[in-house]
């Protein structure tokens, strides 16, 4: 049984953490509501832009000399895995639930005979992807430097990525991020982004109708296709800026309570405990004043 010393220590201790950890739950929601900000300001531009460049490739007629980035390499073998996740922890499940959605995706792909490469944004998901998947990384980016994640560091990314593509290391590139829904709930998601997926039949119509090109489609498409896959990282990075804020959130408020909880508990105990030693010392002294 613990002494009283060892309880009044343990209470003083989860004390402190309970600070802490309430200190960080009102940090992340400070950041929250910026990151939220960004992420939901993205989302319209994201939207319409995948509009006009999924209308322009509705038009095209494909053919040898469209843009790689739309047909592909004509193979579907070999799969990049671009693994977003945040560079720091104790944020929930927010980077054990992309990486779980990651090693689906890739167990999948290596059934099916398939070979895949994996780039990972944050060390959170590099370090829980190493232990079996290390010999598929090809490549690392660190933003842990980086206070406010902006649009050049996603064109860091796309260029390595696209880099990578015209050399032919791959056919098919997937984003792995997770899109903000609210502080509890954060949804894993598996974009593909080359070679562009577009849903033809939502495509905004009247944009073909009002708009006549110059140049031709073909040679928008080449300018706007690298940019789509920035702007898709970009839009990934900053859901993932949401997601991350809001899972900390969600678990350092969790942690709070258990500690309250936890204090409450000792506390119990140590003065139930103060209480027996009490009555042991009365006891001895009102034996000792029988005795005489």
């Amino acid at each position: 049984m613990p002494s009283l010393k060892d309880l009044k220590n343990r209470i003083e201790s989860v004390k402190s953490t309970r600070k802490i950890t309430k200190a960080m739950q009102m940090v992340a929601a400070a950041k929250l509501r910026r990151a939220q900000e960004a992420a939901e300001a993205a989302r319209p531009y994201a939207t319409k832009f995948n509009e006009v460049v999924g209308s322009l490739a509705s038009s095209t007629v494909q053919s040898d000399s469209s843009p790689r980035l739309l047909v592909g390499t004509g193979s579907t073998q070999t799969h990049l895995l671009v693994v977003l996740t945040s560079e720091r922890g104790l944020c929930g499940g927010f980077n054990s639930n992309i990486v779980k959605k990651v090693k689906a995706h890739a167990e999948k792909l290596l059934a099916d005979g398939k070979q895949i490469k994996i780039v990972t944004v944050g060390k959170k998901g590099r370090d829980q992807l190493k232990r079996d998947y290390a010999h598929f990384f090809v490549g690392h980016f660190d933003f842990s430097d980086t206070k406010n994640i902006n649009y050049s560091n996603a064109e860091e990314v796309s260029r390595d990525i696209l880099s990578r593509f015209n050399s032919d290391e791959f056919d098919i590139a997937t984003i792995f991020f997770s899109k903000f829904i609210s502080v509890v709930s954060q949804e894993p998601q598996g974009l593909q982004v080359i070679p562009a997926e577009f849903n033809f039949d939502d495509a905004d119509k009247s944009i073909s109708t009002f708009f006549e090109y110059e140049p031709e489609e073909e040679a928008i498409l080449k300018d706007l296709l690298p940019r789509g896959v920035t702007t898709q990282i970009f839009t990934g990075l900053l859901e993932n800026g949401a997601s991350e804020q809001g899972a900390r959130m969600s678990a350092m408020d969790n942690a709070t309570r258990n500690a309250g909880d936890m204090i409450d508990r000792l506390t119990i105990q140590y003065n139930r405990s103060r209480q027996a030693v009490i009555t042991n010392e009365l006891i001895e002294i009102i034996s000792g004043a029988e005795a005489l």
